[in-house]
């Protein structure tokens, strides 16, 4: 039987301390000579001139892993609700062999039914060694694959709705591993404002200390293509309480709160 995913919202933020009682008018005072009749013009002018440090390097070149090219694709397929044992059974018995056949250059990573969340849908996500090229190997090999035609013939009549994306994997992340079970999986994802994104990474590389003791690090992703400026992060947990007990105990260490209020 597949592990369920739980999907949860985004991740909690502490509010801190504002400013004091007088920081308003003292604020209202500096703006005020700010913006004399002086200094008007050349404040507007500034409006119109938009400089920006040229970069060398895309942000999926800096933030993923240079030691590896994988490549990830992750599927949401929102099933009719009285389809879901049968899409179940259908995944399971087709999807796994394409794993195992070395003729594909794909893995499976996971499949998943949501428990919280988006309900009646089920998540996949795999992996391809090799990048782009292993992508369109596997993807021309399928076109020819008389099974896998059925299977997705069959597969359609039993959803409402689907969307995938591409992705690659944080550098600081560990890759993902297959897991002893049974374990529930928190799928965590992050629209994140456009420019944004190395950002997101530095402060995550110095986060991710903080949630790799209990090994419930699974895997963090950024999307290449499909909806952009989005991040996935994939937690294991033994049940909820242990999920509850983990997270909290990362509030009590000192570094951890200023990841989740800058990010």
């Amino acid at each position: 039987m597949a592990p369920r995913l739980c999907s949860t919202s985004a991740a909690a933020r502490r509010l801190l301390g504002g400013p004091g009682p007088g920081a308003g008018k003292v604020a209202a005072a500096v703006a005020a000579r700010f913006y004399s009749k002086d200094n008007e013009g050349s404040w507007f002018r500034s409006l119109f001139v938009h400089k920006v440090d040229p970069r060398k390097d895309a942000h999926s070149t800096l933030l993923s892993k240079k030691e590896t090219s994988n490549l990830y694709k992750i599927q949401f397929h929102n099933v009719k609700p009285e389809c879901l044992d049968a899409y179940n059974s259908l995944t399971e018995a087709v999807l796994p062999k394409l794993h195992l056949d070395e003729d594909y250059p794909c893995s499976l990573v996971g499949n998943w039914n949501t428990w919280y969340g988006e309900q009646d849908q089920a998540v996949h996500l795999w992996r391809f060694s090799g990048g782009y090229p292993a992508l369109m190997d596997c993807m021309n090999k399928l076109k020819n694959n008389k099974e896998y035609l059925e299977f997705r013939k069959e597969r359609s009549q039993m959803l409402l709705s689907r969307r995938n994306q591409l992705l690659l994997e944080f550098s600081f992340w560990n890759e993902p591993q297959p897991r002893t079970g049974p374990n529930i999986y928190e799928l965590r994802t992050y629209k994140l404002k456009p420019g944004t994104m190395i950002e997101w990474g530095n402060n995550w590389a110095r986060a991710i200390k903080y949630r790799q003791e209990n090994q419930e690090a699974v895997g963090g992703f950024f999307s290449q293509i499909g909806e952009l400026y989005v991040v996935h992060h994939l937690w294991a947990y033994k049940d909820l309480q242990s999920r509850e007990e983990t997270r909290n105990a990362a509030w009590r260490k000192r570094g951890w709160d200023e990841n989740v209020y800058y990010t």
